[in-house]
């Protein structure tokens, strides 16, 4: 009768051993090999009547080996369920299993052991949110900071006009870039590139030169007088040139292909119910102070981001967790689809080890704490996503298709696999938000608050 027994054989890491006899595999293999001739379409005989001897010499050999194997598989698989130990990835064959494999013999069958490795996972104890401090950022939102906004926003929602003639810095122009020569002859094999651009970005010395042209107008440039070196630098790279310094001397005839001007919307009751409805908003001073919210309702969003950015630190330098690492090196260079080199594997290591540290803390809190996602949260998500998307601000019998395009979201298992994880950590941080005892507010501005952050990836 086959028999599994394990040994620690290093930190966290256990060998299995099959142990398998005759008995285990033969009747499976024998069985199999009459299967095959009852199945068999080998020329001179008829189906069904393929003598087993035939059968035997023409495949019996990998009919042999698919079997121990598939016992092997079959012991560990059930070893696996009934004991139920810990473990990262899959059972890692050793070395000694090649041995193992070339010593199969139909007409030697024995006794044979195959061995594998398993990685366990650690017992610890996750790190003490409640000694932590933990730094809030906030960012003071400056009337200078509404005003720009509810610029933004006249121009965003203002009506496009298409002028006859070039007249303001404001105005948008399409154009088309075609490289030409000193005479300003186009080049055959030069760039042709079309884009979109405000009169502003112009070099302010050579703004005039635009000044009063048409649709079909024409004016030849080089990038280094008509621009300053931002604009230059991002000239250059939308048109696929890579030195700067060389594109700034190259010469271009460009062509006015299209005028627009965003006339501003104008700040009214209508303008202020179109962007905040149920509001009832009637004053300017209102729809400042409702846009003094939204902006500071963004950035109060930003600034929790960086609180949960600071817990998944605290967390994961400040939990003392042992890995099996060098089980889980031998895993990653030969357990993936693709091998990988010993030097690849060092190279991944440190980033593989803290996602790693990561999942197991997060699982742990998740699972103590009893933190889940309910259908009706999924749905809830994929209602309002859509409803984001489409601009929907309210339910009403225009919008009942929602709920059949969240039943079709609700198949797609990749869709629901995303969104639950999504939302799992934005539970578990909401969570360990509460556990923060000591916080330090810091009040900034929005300069300073982008340079502080980490843009990290949870």
């Amino acid at each position: 009768m086959a028999t599994v027994t394990r040994e620690n054989v290093g930190l966290l890491t256990d060998k299995l051993t099959v142990h398998l006899s005759k008995e285990d595999y033969y009747p499976a293999f024998e069985k199999a090999l009459k299967n095959y001739s009852k199945q068999a379409n080998v020329p001179g005989f008829r189906k069904g009547m393929v003598p087993l001897g035939h059968i035997k010499k023409m495949m019996g050999a990998s009919v042999y080996s698919d079997e121990v194997l598939r016992t092997v598989e079959r012991e560990i698989n059930g070893w696996l369920e009934k004991e139920r130990p810990e473990i990262f990835a899959q059972p890692l064959p050793t070395a000694d299993n090649a041995d193992a494999v070339r010593q199969l013999d139909m007409n030697l069958p024995g006794d044979y052991q195959f061995s594998f490795e398993i990685g366990l996972k650690p017992a610890f104890e996750v790190a003490d949110l409640t000694k932590a401090t933990i730094q809030r950022r906030l960012v003071k939102v400056t009337e200078e900071m509404v005003t720009e906004e509810v610029g933004r926003l006249q121009t965003r929602y203002g009506n496009m006009t298409e002028p006859e003639a070039v007249s303001s810095d404001e105005q948008v122009l399409n154009v088309t870039f075609t490289e030409v020569d000193a005479e300003g002859t186009e080049l055959a094999d030069g760039i042709s590139k079309t884009n979109s651009l405000l009169v502003s970005y112009f070099a302010e010395s050579f703004r005039p030169q635009l000044q009063g042209l048409k649709k079909d107008d024409s004016v030849t440039l080089t990038l280094d007088e008509a621009f300053e070196a931002k604009e230059k630098e991002w000239l250059t790279g939308d048109l696929g040139l890579t030195d700067v310094a060389d594109a700034g001397s190259k010469r271009f005839k460009l062509t006015i292909t299209k005028i627009g001007l965003v006339e501003k919307r104008e700040l009214n009751e209508e303008f202020f119910n179109q962007l905040f409805p149920g509001k009832a908003i009637a004053t300017e001073a209102e729809f400042r102070a409702a846009v003094k919210e939204d902006i500071e309702a963004y950035w109060a969003n930003q600034g929790r981001g960086q609180v949960h950015d600071e817990i998944y630190h605290y967390l994961l330098n400040n939990t003392a967790i042992e890995l099996p690492e060098d089980f889980l090196k031998r895993w990653l260079q030969s357990g993936g689809e693709k091998p990988k080199t010993a030097e690849e594997v060092e190279k991944e290591f440190p980033s593989f080890r803290n996602s790693l540290k990561w999942t197991l803390i997060s699982d742990k809190l998740m699972m103590e704490n009893q933190l889940n996602i309910d259908p009706a949260e999924l749905r809830e998500f994929a209602k309002r996503q859509m409803m984001g998307y489409m601009g929907v601000t309210a339910l009403d019998d225009s919008t009942a298709w929602l709920d059949s395009y969240v039943d079709r979201m609700m198949q797609d298992r990749k869709y629901v696999d995303q969104t639950y994880n999504q939302l799992m950590t934005d539970k578990l941080f909401v969570w360990a938000e509460t556990k923060v005892t000591n916080f330090s507010n810091k009040e900034m501005s929005v300069e300073e608050f982008t340079a502080e952050q980490h843009h990290h990836q949870h």
